[in-house]
């Protein structure tokens, strides 16, 4: 590792499941914009790989077929592709099993989601259109790529198939090398294909493995640490409590100013607000009573 790398500036917080978010900062510090592709994108701000990149300025595609969980993108990261289909070896449809206690279980593997019905996580099976990741790259032309996150819990192989490595090479792959509930290895199903496409292994932060285009070894391959980056380097979202309740979280002061205001316009609320807060079939009057006290009715602010 480079003095550069190793002195490089850590994010404020991360967002990742696993740092990644960090160590891609440091690959590309000083770096204003960039793009991304992150196929199995989850959650838009928890556990997001994407997330502190759009924050700084980035966009890119990201890939999530979960519709509970696509809306948010919608709302907060306008600027990203958002695609809700799947990625896979080619075009068609494939059975999505969408695990409702744990979304980052859902999967498109069947013997994934055999297993995860098993342990007893809850779910259902959703036909969902496929697309490439090949496909994609030509659709919005994204000439160059930063980097291409997959985490799709056991899939990885067939979205990487997907892709034509000869047009479109990010300089970085990150792609989920973990068995979701064995915990066993599993960059054997798809390490091959991105060693023949001139890929070269850097990295294994004990989740993903990483890799780079060997066009860009030189250049990237010294700003990989040598062991994975210590947990307490950097804030986790996940650390803080509540942001309403707790004064540590960077956005407490909003939180804490958000029931009366929510509570001011109970009345004015459509009918899908009132139905997502349990509200549906509520009494008008007891929502503009419990409002007028906020409301400016009794010169409340």
């Amino acid at each position: 590792m480079t003095d550069a790398a190793r002195t490089a500036p850590l994010p404020l917080l991360s967002y990742a499941q696993n740092m990644e978010d960090v160590l891609l900062a440091r690959l590309f510090e000083g770096q204003e914009s960039g793009f991304y592709i992150d196929v199995g994108g989850g959650h838009a701000v928890a556990d997001n790989v994407s997330f502190l990149f759009y924050l700084s300025g980035w966009r890119g595609i990201v890939v999530e077929p979960q519709a509970k969980l696509s809306r948010l993108y919608r709302r907060v990261r306008p600027r990203d592709i958002l695609i809700t289909e799947l990625a896979g070896r080619e075009a068609g449809t494939l059975d999505l099993f969408e695990a409702t206690t744990f979304h980052g279980l859902s999967t498109a593997s069947r013997a994934h989601a055999e297993a995860a019905e098993k342990a007893g996580i809850a779910g259902r099976m959703v036909r969902k259109p496929v697309t490439t990741l090949a496909k994609l790259c030509a659709e919005h032309q994204a000439a160059a790529i930063d980097f291409l996150k997959v985490d799709v819990e056991g899939h990885e192989a067939d979205v990487l198939a997907g892709q034509d490595w000869t047009r479109f090479r990010p300089r970085v792959v990150v792609v989920e090398a973990i068995e979701p509930l064995s915990m066993a290895d599993a960059a054997h199903r798809f390490e091959p294909l991105l060693l023949a496409q001139n890929y070269r292994f850097a990295f294994f932060d004990n989740l993903n493995r990483w890799y780079v285009a060997g066009e860009e070894a030189a250049t990237l391959l010294p700003r990989f640490p040598q062991a994975p980056l210590p947990w307490d380097s950097v804030r986790h979202l996940g650390e803080y409590g509540s942001a309403e309740t707790d004064p540590a979280h960077p956005d407490h002061e909003l939180a804490k100013a958000l029931p009366a205001k929510l509570l001011a316009i109970l009345p004015d609320l459509p009918p899908e607000w009132l139905n997502r807060l349990g509200l549906e079939g509520a009494d008008p009057a007891a929502l503009a009573r419990i409002a007028s006290l906020h409301d400016g009715g009794y010169l409340a602010e």
